[in-house]
């Protein structure tokens, strides 16, 4: 299935563009504000990076779900997906296939992107050491328990959610306080910030790059709520598989 997967990828430059324009449109474009506030705000100038960092960690959750959802959604637009789960491909093997495409496509998207970053704004994403290794791991596996329910509700109501896995992960922009810290928000709306496992990332983020100070709890804690959301939406994608099969609506998906 993966290798299925990188054929169609690679076969088609127009995917692989796709992938890069954005991130790197977002990085120019942010990165740009980010000079100008270290010219202007004292905050930006003692922490070089800030605005840099959090794009590009928000593209590892963005491409990373999508990466997750889009394959999905290609089977049904082949109007393979029914063949698929009516073959000895077993669910769990799909969703595993689903998971490694993702990072695939996210490393075609966040590779060259990094560089260009180290290139035109002198921020290099590996100088966060350990630190980055805690961050994409979190934001991956949020990433996927996103593209898990995403694809159920596809599974579920057919392309009419087509929609929802679009847009699932930008529900959480405003909340997940990727530009700015939870102290920010509304206090009634700092517990919903906190109880998101990419808040605890880009608040470790920030905190590493302002303070040099690398907060291990807050990682535990966003693991900690990630096997929640992991758990709940593979409960949801198996529950939706089994209503689909049980309605016979996979052969319809596409139609």
């Amino acid at each position: 299935m993966v290798l299925r997967y990188w054929y169609v990828i690679r076969s088609s430059w127009p995917r692989i563009a796709e992938l890069i324009y954005w991130p790197l449109v977002q990085m120019l474009m942010w990165g740009l504000m980010q000079r100008h506030l270290a010219e202007t705000t004292n905050y930006y100038a003692k922490a070089a990076g800030l605005l840099i960092g959090a794009v590009l960690l928000w593209d590892i959750l963005v491409r990373g779900q999508l990466g997750f959802s889009v394959s999905f959604l290609e089977e049904i637009w082949s109007r393979n997906l029914g063949h698929l789960l009516m073959s000895p491909l077993r669910p769990w093997e799909l969703v595993a296939a689903l998971m490694l495409v993702s990072l695939i496509r996210l490393a075609i998207a966040l590779v060259p992107v990094a560089v260009l970053a180290y290139l035109f704004f002198g921020f290099n994403l590996l100088v966060l050491g350990f630190a980055f290794a805690a961050f994409f791991a979190n934001l991956m596996l949020t990433a996927w328990a996103l593209g898990l329910v995403a694809t159920g509700a596809v599974l579920r109501y057919g392309l009419g959610a087509e929609g929802f896995a679009w847009l699932v992960v930008f529900v959480l922009l405003p909340v997940a306080c990727v530009y700015y810290p939870v102290a920010t928000l509304p206090a009634w709306l700092q517990p919903v910030a906190l109880a998101l496992p990419p808040t605890h990332v880009f608040e470790g983020m920030r905190s590493l790059l302002a303070a040099q100070v690398f907060d291990a709890w807050s990682m535990v804690v966003a693991l900690l709520l990630n096997a929640i959301y992991l758990s709940a939406g593979a409960m949801i994608f198996a529950q939706m598989l089994r209503s689909a099969r049980a309605n016979g609506t996979l052969v319809q998906l596409g139609e």
